[in-house]
């Protein structure tokens, strides 16, 4: 009974022990992910500013819905379609940032928000994307919709 004892004993010890260590981590997870989305979306940004459709693309899933215009597009082909003439011409016409990225204690989706700008650098817009990581650990846009930007901060 009292080696009994003791293996019960030792088996919660380690389970707590397992569980601290466990917690730990979570957080630290949580900010490695958020760092990858933060550089995903600077990534795809980037493809705008270099007029790279192809590297917009290899950012987008292949069954992702955009929304914009009053209209969705769904699938990756759709949006390569419907985005390709932003990708004309020597300058964007209109660049992102994010400012914000949440990643879901899973870890498996997260949520980049941020500034759409015009030409002149004058915010336009906010965009936000939903991320979904594959099963190859990339992030990939499964959702993307603008919307209006934030009001400005009273003074």
């Amino acid at each position: 009974m009292r080696r009994l004892s003791r293996l019960v004993a030792l088996l919660l010890l380690s389970a707590c022990a397992w569980s601290a260590g466990v917690s730990a981590q979570a957080p630290l997870a949580l900010e490695t992910a958020r760092a990858e989305v933060f550089a995903a979306e600077r990534a795809f940004a980037r493809s705008m500013a270099e007029r790279d459709l192809a590297a917009f693309g290899r950012l987008v899933a292949d069954d992702t819905l955009f929304f914009g215009g009053g209209k969705v597009l769904r699938g990756k082909a759709a949006v390569l379609e419907g985005w390709k003439a932003f990708f004309d011409g020597p300058a964007a016409p209109f660049s992102w940032e994010p400012d914000q990225v949440e990643v879901l204690d899973s870890g498996q989706l997260a949520l980049s928000t941020g500034p759409v700008r015009n030409p002149k650098g004058e915010v336009t817009a906010r965009f936000n994307s939903i991320w979904q990581r594959q099963t190859d650990g990339r992030w990939l846009v499964i959702f993307d919709k603008g919307g209006p930007p934030d009001p400005p901060v009273p003074k």
